[in-house]
């Protein structure tokens, strides 16, 4: 059998210029067995995350499917475009200062995410960001442990803030 022809992604966009990266594994597939998230990277940004400009100058990068009525905002970020019509995030000079960026992917963890939906593995860095998306788990114990369920208005930015680590709060 053939072997499969890995494919190189070339990104030139506001934060990185020619980073490559080969993608290894089939899209959405052949993930970590410790992370099974929720929501694949299209769902997301459909749903409304990051104020809706977490992406916008980097579609080239990503299938045209996942923008394909996403909410983004052209100028700057607009949390009513979150699912939750609330801010759950956190800047990135503080995601840089509490050292949560790593230089491979210098938007963050969603950014991670998107990559390694495609299918670039990282092992080192695929495995701080799995504990770190892990970590998140707490947030839906909360939200199971204090809330009716799907009162979606009890807890609406640990909600959202949920909905940014793939785990889908909405029928908790």
């Amino acid at each position: 059998m053939p072997r499969k022809r890995k494919k190189t992604v070339i990104v030139n966009d506001r934060m990185q210029q020619g980073y490559r990266y080969v993608l290894t594994e089939p899209v959405g597939r052949n993930f970590h067995p410790d992370f099974r998230p929720e929501l694949t990277p299209k769902q997301m940004l459909r749903l409304g995350v990051f104020g809706g400009k977490y992406m916008t100058d980097c579609r080239r990068e990503f299938p045209k499917s996942w923008f394909e009525r996403a909410k983004l905002s052209p100028d700057r970020k607009d949390v009513s475009l979150n699912f939750f019509g609330v801010d759950a995030s956190q800047s990135l000079s503080e995601w840089r200062r509490k050292g949560w960026i790593h230089k491979d992917d210098p938007r963050g963890w969603f950014q991670w995410y998107c990559r390694y939906y495609l299918g670039r593995r990282l092992p080192e860095e695929d495995g701080r960001q799995i504990r770190r998306w892990k970590a998140m788990r707490r947030h839906a114990a909360q939200i199971k442990k204090g809330c009716i369920p799907n009162d979606l208005s009890c807890r609406a930015r640990q909600r959202q803030a949920l909905l940014h680590w793939a785990y889908d709060s909405r029928f908790m």
